[in-house]
């Protein structure tokens, strides 16, 4: 049953397959206008909503009503298995699989799951991309030629890239850049206390205590 007229037309779409509202950046369609402005936002960069304490603003009422909760203290989304707590309904069911070991985000294509959507979208880069170049000492395959050659090194023990600052040799350029930044600084900054990290991944770690997950 639907209160108004127009959900009951936004809901037919969903059978009959029709997407009124195209988005002009990406050409993805949408049955209802609500669902097409939210996604036009990822395109525009646009954040209507603004937390009234830091400022900082997001794309969704839902997530800054969960921001929110940093300033005020409060996790309404328990685990019922260890009864730890959390500010969003989205935090608390990524980490039931810590329980469970069942991740919420899943690949359709193999079935591999993992605890977050980046982890899934770099996983399924791997189903679409096309790789040409092979290792002749174990098969692995590549997208590209500069990725073979960095693979090369595991085999031959070679390590062309030597830090300037401490002499430290990498088997590939990623992993020297990596380590530079423990002489030049640290470039990632957490936007909520100003605390900076040399890794990314430090900083995605570190996000977790300011998201309650």
């Amino acid at each position: 049953m639907f209160w108004t007229s127009s959900s009951l037309e936004v809901h037919k779409r969903l059978h009959t397959t029709e997407k009124l509202y195209e988005c002009k950046y990406c050409g993805k369609a949408f049955t209802s206008y609500s669902s097409f402005q939210l996604h036009k936002r990822s395109h525009t960069g646009e954040k209507p909503y603004e937390c009234e304490q830091c400022g900082r603003a997001f794309r969704h009422s839902s997530h800054v009503q969960a921001h929110k909760r940093i300033h005020t203290g409060e996790k309404p989304y328990e685990c019922k298995q260890c009864g730890k707590t959390f500010t969003s309904g989205h935090c608390a069911r990524r980490h039931l699989g810590t329980h469970s070991g069942a991740w919420p985000y899943k690949c359709e294509v193999c079935g591999k799951a993992y605890p977050y959507v980046y982890s899934l979208r770099n996983h399924q880069k791997t189903h679409t991309e096309e790789k040409l170049h092979g290792c002749t000492q174990c098969g692995k395959a590549f997208k590209y030629v500069a990725s073979l050659r960095n693979h090369m090194t595991t085999h031959t023990g070679e390590k062309p890239y030597d830090c300037k600052e401490c002499g430290k040799a990498f088997s590939c350029s990623s992993y020297m850049q990596s380590h530079m930044r423990t002489h030049n600084g640290q470039p990632y900054r957490c936007e909520e206390c100003g605390r900076s990290f040399s890794y990314s991944k430090s900083l995605r770690r570190h996000m977790t205590i300011h998201s309650g997950c």
